[in-house]
């Protein structure tokens, strides 16, 4: 449903992780390892099968917990399954699947400034030169020079009212905060360790439990579920004093939000995007998504319309960050939309559930 996995799927087939692995192009790597969602693991694997892409591993977390977590459970994957010349330390560079980088040349100028510093136990992240105050993105704030387009990190910034980051943007030391990363796997879980020896342990004793499930690699549910749910950045990247920042410029969004999908996707001459059976009259700037029924708009400016099988969402574009706590209230009241979604993925294609009970389930 709109409020909990369309826009996830709209996230895998607009920006696709193909596009992410791709940019990689010319640069020599070793074949990724991707990790998701258990529910997204056919979305995933089918993407990655159309591009004819080899990973080392798709990693299956069962619940999520955020990004320090992800990463822990990766870096100590690929510190069992790739084998580097300088040992089993790999190098990691941490991408998100929902990212647009329109310069793909300037991200791999950046990734080479940043090669240097990883390989010296640095860790690395790329922060973005802003465009525009931004409210919907944290800010780093940059310190002193350390090599072409690298700077030691003076402090994180949490995502600002619009006044702040306007000063952020005039001030010209703060960069987006892109969660994109380059590290050694030791320097990221030493570090770990260091700040969290319980996130640390669980992800080790995770990964160690795992099981192999033809092409995924299951994470145990009820190892991993005693981990805390904390993102990189306040788990290692605000303790450290290890983090450096590369200088981006090369056409970076985040499409993590509907508003999000508004600004990269192809607009009418109303500014409106439409996707589906869509009548807009007198409408502009919306982003109208219909699935499966016919959508009007009369007068309507700035708005979020989204119509699937099982749910419908309407939010100001401005205000979409808040459909968490709709999540949130379905969670509470254990909703069937937040548990599962009507539209269901398999390796031989889909099926609707159209009807289901305590012992019994309609599909079509």
């Amino acid at each position: 449903n709109p409020l909990r996995g369309r826009l996830t799927r709209n996230l895998i087939y607009s920006t696709k992780p193909q596009n992410t692995i791709s940019r990689l192009k010319d640069i020599d790597h070793a074949s990724p390892v991707v990790i998701c969602n258990e529910e997204h693991r056919f979305i995933v694997a089918e993407q990655l099968r159309e591009a004819n892409i080899d990973v080392n591993g798709i990693i299956l977390e069962p619940i999520g917990k955020n990004t320090a977590p992800a990463v822990a459970l990766s870096a100590f994957f690929s510190q069992k399954v790739i084998k580097e010349s300088e040992g089993d330390d790999p190098l990691l560079l941490v991408l998100a699947a929902d990212h647009v980088i329109k310069d793909v040349d300037k991200f791999k100028i950046a990734i080479k400034h940043a090669l240097p510093l990883a390989k010296q136990g640095k860790i690395v992240t790329f922060g973005v030169v802003p465009t525009h105050p931004e409210t919907g993105y944290g800010y780093i704030q940059i310190g002193n020079s350390l090599a072409e387009d690298a700077y030691e990190i003076n402090s994180f910034k949490e995502k600002p009212d619009l006044q702040t980051a306007q000063q952020y943007v005039k001030n010209k030391g703060f960069l987006w905060n892109s969660g994109m990363f380059l590290f050694r796997a030791s320097s990221y879980l030493e570090e770990l360790k260091k700040y969290h020896p319980d996130i640390y342990d669980i992800c080790c004793a995770s990964v160690a439990s795992a099981q192999n499930d033809l092409d995924f690699t299951r994470i145990d549910r009820e190892i991993f579920s005693l981990c805390k749910s904390e993102s990189i950045d306040y788990a290692v990247m605000e303790k450290t004093d290890k983090g450096v920042v590369i200088s981006l410029d090369a056409g970076w969004s985040d499409v993590g939000s509907w508003s999000s999908l508004w600004e990269i996707d192809k607009k009418n001459e109303d500014y409106n995007v439409i996707h589906g059976d869509v009548i807009a009259h007198n409408s502009i700037n919306n982003y109208i998504y219909s699935e499966s029924a016919l959508i009007a708009t009369v007068g309507v400016q700035n708005l979020i319309v989204v119509q699937t099988k099982d749910a419908v969402l309407i939010t100001q574009k401005s205000e979409c960050q808040d459909v968490k706590n709709i999540v949130e209230q379905l969670n509470r009241s254990n909703r069937q939309e937040y548990r599962s979604h009507q539209t269901v993925y398999r390796p031989w294609g889909k099926y609707d559930s159209i009807d289901a009970g305590e012992r019994y389930q309609v599909k079509r």
